[in-house]
């Protein structure tokens, strides 16, 4: 493994930071396959760049669940392949296509709302109305990180049949994650006693 000029093989292990800030670009479907709790999961992550989204949006028909990951600190960034669409707005619409398509319509969304410590930082600099030129709020953290939320929920069009379960996250912060995974995990089999009857 190279990390920022070392390698094992001058001895350097790795933190458990180092290893939360690593990123391997996904290209394709990859699948990762885990226990937590008892519990035995499949996960699927499935490459965001606008080339790979039609490989993978009809092979996970039946789902229980999709965890749908959004930089909350891209509202004010563009897609590296269009340098026109706004990353946050190219997000949403990926969100409406995916929270309304006919192969969805059971499967429960858990939305992450990632980045919640870069766009604390940001929002004072960088004002919101950069990608929401509506928005009249102020540019503190609660308020306009509560505006994307709302933006985003907003989409569902089967909120009688479907609910968004929204939750701000820091993807390094692992006191976040575990309590977050906790959710996700109380998600998933509330969508199985249901399947069952049961709920």
């Amino acid at each position: 493994m190279k990390l920022l000029g070392f390698s094992s093989d001058n001895g350097y292990v790795p933190t458990q930071q180092d290893v939360l800030r690593t990123r391997v670009k996904t290209t394709g479907i990859v699948e990762t396959n885990f226990s937590f709790k008892d519990l035995n999961f499949k996960l699927f992550d499935v490459g965001g760049q606008r080339s790979e989204r039609k490989k993978w949006i009809h092979c996970f028909e039946g789902v229980t669940a999709i965890i749908f990951v959004v930089a909350l600190s891209g509202y004010d960034l563009v897609l590296a392949e269009d340098e026109e669409m706004n990353r946050m707005i190219e997000s949403m619409k990926l969100f409406d296509s995916i929270c309304n398509n006919k192969w969805f319509v059971e499967t429960s969304i858990i939305l992450f709302l990632n980045k919640k410590d870069l766009f604390e930082e940001k929002i004072t600099k960088s004002p919101l109305t950069i990608c929401f030129p509506e928005y009249t709020g102020t540019n503190n953290y609660d308020e306009a990180a509560n505006y994307i939320r709302m933006k985003f929920e907003n989409l569902n069009k089967r909120k009688d049949q479907k609910e968004i379960y929204t939750h701000f996250t820091c993807a390094t912060d692992t006191t976040n994650i575990q309590f977050v995974f906790d959710a996700v995990t109380d998600v998933i089999i509330k969508h199985n006693l249901k399947d069952c009857g049961l709920f």
